[in-house]
C-alpha cells in the first residue's frame, strides 16, 4: 500500500477511535435516551421493618444505614404526610439488622422530615422541610406532600427567589443533628423559615463531608433553590445556585451525596439530572442517565443507586423514562442495573424515593406514595 493509502487508513482508524470514545462517554455521561433496559439482579423484601401494635406507615422517603453498618435509620411522617397533627409520634427511627424497632424518638420536633444522613461518629441528621403555619387540610391527597411536597402558606414566586416563613410559623424549615440516643446537639435555619440571606425554606437533603463540613440543599417548588457550605461548628462558608437549567443552576435540588474522590452529587430532580461539583461548588459535569433523580447513595466502592420515583406520573413528566432505581458506578457514570417500579399505572409518586445501601450491599427503599420501606436483595 502507498503511504498516501497508510496514511487515509491511520485517518481512519483515529476518527473511528475519536467516534467510538465520544459514544462511549455520552452513553455514560450525557445520554437523554432512557436507561429502560437493563437487567435486574434483586428481590423485594417487603415487610421486613416490624412497627409496633397500632402503628403504620407514613410517607418515607429519608432511609439511611447506621455506622455500623448494619442498621437502619427510617424518618417517617407518623402515619400519614405530616408529623404536625401528630405530636406524640416519635417520627425517627432505628432498627436492627432483623428489621426490629430499637429505638424512636424525635415526637414533636419534626414536622415533615426530607432529608437524613449518618455521620462518622454516628450522629443522625435530619432535614425538616414543612412548617406549623395554619393552612388547611393537612396530610392526605390534597394536603402537603402529595408528591413529597409541602405545602406553602406564604406568597412564593413562581420562578423562585428569596422567601420568608408563613405567617404564624413558629417551627419547621430547619437541619437537626442528634446524637444516635436522640439527644439534639445542633440546629440550624431559623424557626419556621427565613427568607434570603437568611435560612431555610424547604431544606431538602442535608450531608456530612469527611473533614466535617455540612452541605444542605434547599428549594422544593417554592422559594430559592441553592446548596449552603457550613463549616463543622454551623458557620456558613458559602451558598451557590438559583433557580434555572444551566451548570451549577437548580430546580428542586433534592438530594445529595459523596463519593470517595470527595465529589459531590446533587440530584437536580426537576431538571433531571445529576450535577456533580467539587466541595468549593466548581461545576464538573452533569448526568443524565440516572433519569429523574429523588435519592442517591454512594457506597465505599463507588456504586452508585439512583432512585426515580416521578418519571412518567408526576404532571407526566420525563416521557419515556420508567421509575423505578439504577444502579451503577460513581466513576465512570455507567448504568448497569434497573428495579423497575412494579405499580407502571401509577399517577402520582411511586417506587423509591429515598435509598440507602447496607456494608452487605442491601438496598433500602423509603417510599412516599405507597407509604413503605422495602428491602432488596441479590437474586
Amino acid at each position: 500500500m502507498s503511504q498516501r493509502g497508510l496514511l487515509k487508513v491511520a485517518v481512519g482508524v483515529a476518527i473511528v477511535a475519536a467516534l467510538a470514545i465520544a459514544g462511549a462517554k455520552a452513553t455514560a455521561q450525557g445520554t437523554a435516551q432512557p436507561t429502560n433496559d437493563l437487567p435486574n439482579q434483586y428481590r423485594t423484601v417487603e415487610n421486613y421493618f416490624k412497627l409496633p401494635d397500632g402503628r403504620t406507615w407514613g410517607s418515607t422517603n429519608a432511609v439511611e444505614v447506621d455506622k455500623d453498618g448494619k442498621s437502619i435509620w427510617v424518618a417517617e411522617r407518623c402515619g400519614a404526610n405530616s408529623c404536625l397533627d401528630a405530636p406524640t409520634v416519635d417520627p425517627l427511627l432505628k432498627f436492627d439488622a432483623s428489621g426490629k424497632l430499637v429505638k424512636s424518638f424525635g415526637a414533636g420536633m419534626v414536622i415533615f422530615s426530607h432529608g437524613i444522613f449518618v455521620d462518622r461518629d454516628g450522629n443522625l441528621w435530619v432535614s425538616d422541610g414543612q412548617d406549623n403555619a395554619p393552612r388547611p387540610q393537612r396530610g392526605g391527597a390534597g394536603g402537603p406532600g402529595a408528591a413529597g411536597q409541602p405545602a406553602a402558606a406564604g406568597a412564593a414566586a413562581p420562578t423562585g427567589g428569596p422567601i420568608g416563613p408563613p405567617p404564624g410559623a413558629t417551627k419547621g424549615h430547619q437541619v437537626y443533628k442528634f446524637s444516635p440516643d436522640g439527644k439534639l446537639l445542633m440546629t440550624l435555619g431559623r424557626p419556621g423559615g427565613a427568607a434570603e440571606p437568611g435560612y431555610f425554606y424547604q431544606p431538602n437533603d442535608v450531608l456530612i463531608a469527611p473533614n466535617g463540613d455540612i452541605f444542605v440543599s434547599e428549594g422544593h417548588g417554592a422559594g430559592n433553590n441553592r446548596l449552603f457550605k457550613f463549616s463543622k461548628d454551623g458557620t456558613l462558608i458559602k451558598t451557590w445556585g438559583k433557580k434555572g437549567a444551566g451548570p451549577g443552576e437548580f430546580d428542586t435540588p433534592h438530594a445529595l451525596a459523596m463519593d470517595s474522590r470527595g465529589r459531590l452529587f446533587v440530584g437536580d430532580r426537576n431538571n433531571n439530572r445529576i450535577q456533580i461539583f467539587d466541595q468549593n461548588g466548581t461545576f464538573l459535569e452533569e448526568w443524565k442517565q440516572f433519569s429523574r433523580p429523588s435519592g442517591i447513595y454512594i457506597d465505599k466502592q463507588d456504586n452508585i443507586y439512583v432512585a426515580d420515583s416521578e418519571s412518567e406520573s408526576v404532571s407526566r413528566n420525563h416521557n419515556g423514562w420508567k421509575r423505578g432505581m439504577r444502579i451503577g458506578s460513581a466513576k465512570d457514570g455507567s448504568v448497569k442495573y434497573f428495579i423497575p417500579d412494579p405499580d407502571e399505572h401509577a399517577t402520582g409518586t411511586s417506587a423509591a424515593e429515598g435509598v440507602a445501601v447496607d456494608a452487605q450491599g442491601n438496598i433500602y427503599g423509603a417510599e412516599v406514595g405507597p407509604k413503605a420501606v422495602k428491602k432488596y436483595v441479590r437474586k
